[in-house]
C-alpha cells in the first residue's frame, strides 16, 4: 500500500505544477473573484440572520442561553466589520489606480 500512495503522491505533484502553469483569462479571474465576493457577502448576511433569530429568540423568553446569544452577535459583528474593512481597501485601491497616470 506505502507504494501506491506515494506514487500517487508523484502523479499528484505533476498535475499541481502543470495546473499552475495555465493561468486563467481575465474574464475567468473577474467572475472568480466576483463569486468570491458574492460568497463572502452571503456569509455574513447569514451570520447577521442567525444572530437576528437568536435575539429574537431571546426576547420572546424561549430557552435560549444568553452566551450562545452574545458569541453569535460578536461573530456577525466581527464578519461585518471585517467585510467593511475589506470594502474599504478595494475602494482606496481603485482610488489609488485611477489616480495613476496613463
Amino acid at each position: 500500500m506505502p507504494i501506491q500512495s506515494i506514487a500517487g503522491l508523484n502523479n499528484t505533484a505533476g498535475m499541481l505544477k502543470i495546473n499552475q502553469s495555465m493561468k486563467p483569462t481575465p474574464y475567468e479571474a473577474q467572475q472568480s473573484f466576483g463569486t468570491y465576493l458574492k460568497d463572502a457577502i452571503q456569509e455574513v448576511n447569514t451570520l447577521q440572520g442567525k444572530s437576528d433569530q437568536l435575539t429574537q429568540k431571546l426576547i420572546m423568553g424561549e430557552n435560549v442561553d444568553l452566551h450562545n446569544v452574545m458569541i453569535t452577535a460578536q461573530k456577525a459583528s466581527i464578519a461585518l466589520n471585517a467585510t467593511m474593512e475589506v470594502r474599504n481597501k478595494v475602494v482606496e485601491a481603485y482610488q489609488e489606480i485611477i489616480r495613476m497616470p496613463v
